[in-house]
């Protein structure tokens, strides 16, 4: 992680979110936390890397949720030059269906 972003400040925020024991407990955070723009943004990412990881193109996952290409390009950065968080979490998920 950045060296900008790693912070005691930080470190606290995701101390908190790691006390949360479910999904109504993260509705009831972040609709706190977030805006719902802020909140919709990172739920977009989220849903563009997965359809990225699954083989859809641009147009595809531009069409389902609405992403622009600029996002659609930005995520598809973060999964091939970044810190592997989306795919560690994907592959977390879909190991627990």
């Amino acid at each position: 992680m950045s060296k900008k972003l790693r912070n005691p400040e930080v470190d606290h925020l995701f101390e908190a979110i790691l006390t949360l024991k479910d999904k109504e407990e993260c509705y009831i955070f972040f609709e706190d936390v977030c805006t719902v723009n802020e909140l919709l943004s990172i739920s977009q990412r989220y849903e563009v890397a997965k359809m990225l990881r699954e083989g859809h193109t641009y147009l595809e996952i531009a069409n389902a949720t609405g992403a622009s290409t600029a996002t659609i390009s930005r995520v598809n950065r973060s999964l091939n030059y970044g810190n592997d968080g989306y795919d560690m979490v994907l592959q977390r998920v879909k190991d627990s269906e």
